[in-house]
């Protein structure tokens, strides 16, 4: 991952740090303010496209704030990368399988087990979840919450109020952000320090850039990845998947070539190619469905994708050349609409700062998990390969830390199952011993001693979409260890200082023994520690 200058390490200013930040709990006794969180939550955007980690694609300043006021976490991961049991690790601090929320296809969220939010209502505070939700079961614990249905629209989304759905009007970023900031001015007791969930759809599929950014980086060519055209040799479970740009990205449904003679075809799913068709034409006049836009939104909309319709047409493109028009259309629509969401990151900033909110209130901006950019000739996430499994965090902290902690990074392995310990923490709430996550805010203090060394992870969602076998690791500074198990029995082993971009499979290599077994310990004694079943049930040895 890229270094920006500007950030310091931890480690050389640990010794800086001011003693003088105090826990809500402390604030409370000197009849002081407690502090705030706001959480920003996108749905999968990738580290590389925030420009505080990497500006090859395009430029974040707003996000970038926070963590240039604030800290940047060099080494922040999910547990689970896919959105549905990554919310629930957050709520949690659990791993998927103590939550029971393990993927998105027979998932049901539990909201009567223990959850952040209703610990921190517990400690006095008053708590939101605004936007995407995405746990089939209605939230529980908030005082007040607004969230899209499923996984939400782009255009004139449907939100459930608190139990009543309505369809809204409008770019469904702008919206989540307007209701957002109406529960900070209107909505919440201000008696109550507050923690306001705010989750964006963007920039899940199929990446719908707002109206006034479809014409953004018209200009801009993105650099190929080097491993764009990996051929998966001796990593199996990496070849068997179905989210390659060149193969499986949609014509239609993700890159809006739903051109008015029918004549644009992706043959292999037929069905993605009808839905596409469905989101890309205009709703009946004066309508507004959910998905649908009205005739005066599609007639921009056209008006940009038209023009590029016909070129695609005339240019008749096959092999290669198509498959990287393929990744330039994917990677303009999906940087606009992470423009979108920096612009709507700086309404946040600006309304706290004129509100006299950002000397009391802890900032976090993260995913849900990692995306692929082209890497591997990827678009997704689900595997534990780097770019799914890493996140971005970027954390401003109030005005009693950012004295000696501006700009810093922070390296420690950080997971999203830590959140939920951070927040109590703040709160200065008891941190139940179920919940496995551990606080960071220590290491926002500048102590990184006796931090984690090593991350586990599981992903369950197979057989399903993108068809991505079940695995679980563990991952340490230099060495990622997974095994695929289920239909499927393979083992990858990566040297990640001499292999980042996960090439070579050295898993049974001579010469890898003594590392390997290193790495199977740590593996098992996560699964215990974890209480993980999987280790009884498959053991972790082949």
């Amino acid at each position: 991952m890229k270094d920006i200058g500007k950030f310091a390490t931890l480690a050389s200013l640990t010794a800086l740090v001011p003693t003088s930040c105090k826990t809500a709990a402390q604030i409370v006794n000197e009849e002081e303010k407690p502090l705030n969180i706001i959480y920003i939550m996108c749905d999968d955007h990738s580290y590389q496209t925030v420009s505080a980690y990497d500006n090859r694609f395009l430029q974040t300043p707003n996000i970038d704030r926070i963590g240039a006021e604030g800290v940047r976490f060099t080494n922040s991961f999910v547990a689970n990368s896919l959105s549905g049991p990554s919310r629930a690790c957050l709520l949690t601090g659990k791993h998927s399988h103590k939550n029971g929320f393990t993927n998105n296809e027979h998932g049901i969220f539990d909201g009567s087990q223990q959850t952040v939010q209703q610990l921190l209502r517990d400690a006095g505070y008053t708590t939101a979840m605004v936007g995407k939700w995405h746990l089939v079961s209605e939230p529980t614990g908030f005082d007040y919450w607004n969230i899209l249905t499923g996984q939400g629209n782009y255009y004139n989304p449907t939100f459930i109020d608190n139990g009543e759905k309505k369809v809204v009007p409008g770019y469904c970023t702008n919206i989540t952000t307007d209701i957002a900031l109406e529960w900070l001015e209107n909505g919440r007791d201000k008696t109550k320090p507050f923690c306001l969930f705010l989750h964006h759809k963007a920039p899940h599929r199929t990446w719908m850039p707002d109206l006034c950014d479809l014409d953004l980086y018209n200009d801009v060519e993105y650099p190929l990845p080097d491993t764009f055209y990996d051929d998966y040799e001796s990593r199996e479970a990496a070849r068997l998947q179905e989210l390659s740009i060149i193969k499986d990205m949609n014509l239609v449904y993700d890159l809006k070539m739903a051109d008015a003679e029918n004549e644009i075809h992706t043959p292999e799913n037929p069905g993605l190619e009808a839905a596409g068709r469905g989101m890309y034409t205009p709703s009946a006049e004066g309508e507004l469905r959910t998905g649908r836009m009205t005739p005066e939104q599609f007639d921009k909309w056209n008006a940009h994708y038209g023009p590029i319709i016909e070129k695609f047409k005339k240019d008749s493109l096959s092999g290669n050349a198509l498959y990287e028009w393929k990744y330039q259309q994917y990677m303009h629509d999906y940087c606009r609409v992470i423009h979108s969401v920096d612009r709507n990151v700086g309404r946040v900033y600006d309304y706290l700062k004129e509100h006299g909110l950002l000397e009391n209130t802890i900032i976090i901006y993260t995913s849900d998990q990692g995306f692929y950019m082209g890497e591997h000739g990827y678009f997704d996430k689900r595997y534990m390969y780097e770019e799914s499994f890493r996140t971005p965090l970027l954390v401003r902290m109030p005005d009693c830390f950012k004295t000696k902690m501006r700009g810093v990074d922070i390296d420690g392995f950080v997971q999203n199952i830590d959140h939920a310990a951070t927040f109590l923490e703040v709160a200065g709430a008891p941190v139940p011993s179920d919940i496995q996550g551990e606080s960071y805010l220590r290491l926002l203090k500048g102590n990184d001693r006796n931090w984690r060394k090593s991350l586990y992870y599981h992903y369950y969602e197979y057989p399903a979409e993108h068809c991505v076998r079940r695995h679980y690791g563990v991952r340490t500074e230099g060495w990622s260890l997974m095994h695929f198990y289920n239909d499927i029995d393979e083992w990858e082993l990566f040297d990640l200082k001499n292999d980042p971009s996960q090439l070579h499979n050295v898993y049974g290599k001579p010469g890898y023994e003594k590392i390997t077994g290193k790495l199977m310990k740590e593996l098992e004694r996560l699964q215990d520690k974890y209480d993980d079943p999987i280790k009884s049930l498959n053991g972790t040895r082949p």
